[in-house]
C-alpha cells in the first residue's frame, strides 16, 4: 500500500497551540485547552512550515531503528533537508529545512524503509520504551515484545487513528526511566512477572504481562470514547490530563473489563534510576559509554552516546549507522534524552568504536558539560523564537576565553564504561560519595518551552523580549526565577543547576 499522500504535503502554518517540537504538557503539569480543532501536530505525511523550511516528524516507536532504516533517514535528511537528524524528547526524529514540494518523495522513501506501516496511524505511534531493556541486566522484562505487539495493535485499530499526535504510551521495564516522562498510558514490568498499567496519574492496574499491550490499546480506545461527546464527532481532549476527571473513570471502567485474572489496583511503585533497582526515584537517561550485561562478562556491550542538543550531523549519523550495521542485531536505539544506544558491540572493539564516535563529536564521557543540556530549535528556524538558543546554550557549554565557565558535572570513575546514572538530581546522594549531578537545563526561545525535559526538578532558561529568564523547578513547580544581566547569565544558570535559589 502506498504511503504517499494524494495531495501535496505543504500545509499552512499550524496554529500557536500546535506541537511542532514534539512537546506536550506532561501529565499533571496543567491541562491544555480543550481540543477544539483538528490535530495540527506534524508528521511524516503532513509537514509543518517553519522559517527554515518544512519540518517532518518521523515517529520511531521505542526509538528502535534497524541499521538500514537509520541509513534511509539520513538519506532523507541529506536529499530533502538540512542534512542533520534532529532527535526529540520522545525518541522520534525530525527532519528540518525540507524543500518545498518534497512531501511525496519523502513519504515514498520512508514507506520503502518500513517507517510508515500505516499512513492513517503515522502520527499516533508515540511510544517511548526503556532504551537499555534487555541489554544491561536491569529491569524485570525485556519490553521489546511489548513494543512490537503494541505498535501492531495500534496500526490495526481504526479507532486509534483518532488519537492526537500528543498522546503518549510508555513501556517501562521496571527501572522507572520512561514511566516518569508524563505518559498517558504506561505499562511497567513488575518484579513478580506481572505488568502494571497506569492511565495518567491514576492508580495502576495489575494484569498478566502477556495481556499488557492489548490492555494498553483498550485504555487508549477508552480514552477516545470518553473524550468524544455522544459517541460522535472529534474528540474534545488531546491527552488524559485534559479529561475532566483526568482518567479516573476510565481507569475504573478498564479495571472492570479486564479478566483472567481480574485486575487489581496497585499503588504505582517508586521509580528507580536507570541501571539500578529499588533506589531513590529519579528520571535517568542511560549512562554514557560501554554498558555490559552482568550475565555475560566479556560478552557484547551496548555503547551509549549523547547528541549535543539533540542534533546529529551527517557524519555523526553515518558513524552511528555504520557501527549498528557491523553488529549482529544491526539496531540503533534512540532515547528520549536525545541520545543513542548501539547494542551488541564486541567487547574487544568497544573502546575503539567509542573513540571513533567521540572523534565524530558525539558525547561519550559522563562528565561532559553537554550532559543534561537541551534546547528547542530557536532562531533562525522558528518564527516564534526570540533568540538563537542553541548558539547561546553552546556558548555556556564551551565559553570563549576569558568568560566564566559554568560548573561541570562530576563524573563517576571518568573512564569509559562508568555507568553511574545520569540525570541524578542534587540531594539524592550517590554511591561512594560522588558529587550530585547538576539539574537538567533546557533553553527555550519563547514561553512555549518546546522540548523541555519531563523531570520534575529542572532548570529552564527562557528567552524574553528583555533577555533570558532563569526558572528553577522543584517537584514540577516553579520555585525561583531570575532575570540576570547577560554578564551574569552563566553564573545564574550554574547556580540554578546546583539547586540554589536563582535570586
Amino acid at each position: 500500500m502506498s504511503t504517499a499522500p494524494d495531495q501535496p504535503v505543504q500545509p499552512p502554518r499550524p496554529a500557536a497551540d500546535a506541537c511542532p517540537a514534539d512537546v506536550n504538557a506532561a501529565v499533571g503539569e496543567g491541562a491544555r485547552a480543550p481540543r477544539g480543532r483538528a490535530d495540527a501536530c506534524p508528521g511524516a505525511l503532513r509537514l509543518h512550515t517553519a522559517d527554515d523550511g518544512a519540518l517532518a516528524r518521523v515517529r520511531v516507536p521505542g526509538g528502535v531503528l534497524g541499521a538500514a532504516q537509520a541509513e534511509r533517514l539520513g538519506e532523507a535528511a541529506r536529499r530533502f533537508g538540512d542534512g542533520d537528524v534532529h532527535l526529540t524528547s520522545r525518541g522520534n526524529v525530525q527532519l528540518r529545512g525540507l524543500a518545498a514540494g518534497c512531501g511525496a518523495e519523502l513519504a515514498q522513501l520512508l514507506g520503502a524503509a518500513g517507517l510508515l506501516p500505516s499512513a492513517a496511524h503515522e502520527r499516533v505511534r508515540n511510544v517511548v520504551a526503556s532504551p537499555l531493556s534487555g541489554l544491561d541486566g536491569q529491569g524485570h522484562l525485556d519490553v521489546g515484545g511489548w513494543l512490537r505487539e503494541l505498535d501492531g495493535l495500534l496500526c490495526g485499530s481504526a479507532a486509534a487513528a483518532a488519537l492526537s499526535g500528543r498522546f503518549l504510551f510508555a513501556l517501562d521495564d521496571g527501572r522507572g526511566d520512561v514511566a516518569a516522562l508524563g505518559p498517558d498510558v504506561t505499562l511497567r514490568a513488575a518484579p513478580d512477572g506481572t505488568a502494571l498499567l497506569r492511565i495518567g496519574r491514576n492508580a495502576a492496574l495489575r494484569l498478566p504481562a502477556a495481556d499488557a499491550p492489548r490492555a494498553a490499546l483498550l485504555a487508549a480506545e477508552g480514552f477516545l470514547a470518553a473524550a468524544t461527546p455522544d459517541g460522535g464527532g472529534e474528540p474534545t481532549a488531546w491527552r488524559v490530563a485534559d479529561l475532566p476527571d483526568r482518567g479516573a473513570a476510565l481507569t475504573a471502567d478498564l479495571a472492570g473489563r479486564l479478566t483472567a485474572p481480574p485486575a487489581t489496583t496497585a499503588a504505582p511503585p517508586a521509580a528507580s534510576p536507570a541501571g539500578t533497582r529499588g533506589k531513590a526515584a529519579h528520571t535517568a537517561s542511560p549512562a554514557l559509554g560501554p554498558i555490559p550485561h552482568p550475565a555475560a562478562p566479556g560478552g557484547p556491550l551496548a555503547l551509549s552516546v549523547l547528541a549535543p542538543l539533540g542534533r546529529l550531523t551527517p557524519d555523526q549519523w553515518r558513524a552511528l549507522c555504520a557501527l549498528a550495521a557491523r553488529t549482529p542485531a544491526a539496531q540503533l536505539r534512540l532515547t528520549p534524552w536525545r541520545g543513542a544506544v548501539v547494542p551488541g558491540v564486541p567487547a574487544d572493539r568497544a573502546r575503539a568504536e567509542l573513540a571513533a564516535l567521540a572523534a565524530a563529536g558525539l558525547v561519550t564521557d559522563p562528565g561532559s558539560p553537554w550532559v543534561g543540556v537541551s534546547a528547542c530549535a530557536g532562531r533562525p528556524g522558528c518564527a516564534k523564537s526570540l533568540a538563537d538558543v542553541r548558539a547561546d546554550a553552546a556558548a555556556l557549554v564551551h565559553p570563549a576565553p576569558g568568560d566564566a565557565e559554568p560548573s561541570r558535572p562530576t563524573p563517576g570513575s571518568g573512564e569509559p564504561g562508568d555507568t553511574q546514572p545520569e540525570g541524578t538530581q542534587p540531594g539524592s546522594g550517590e554511591p561512594g560519595g560522588a558529587t550530585p549531578r547538576p539539574l537538567p537545563v533546557h533553553w527555550s526561545g519563547c514561553s512555549r518551552t518546546c522540548g523541555r525535559p519531563r523531570t520534575p526538578d529542572r532548570v529552564e532558561v527562557v528567552a524574553t523580549s528583555n533577555g533570558y529568564r532563569v526558572d528553577l523547578f522543584r517537584t514540577g513547580a516553579p520555585l525561583r526565577s531570575a532575570h540576570p544581566r547577560p554578564a551574569d547569565l552563566a553564573a545564574t544558570v550554574a547556580a540554578a543547576r546546583r539547586g540554589a535559589p536563582t535570586e
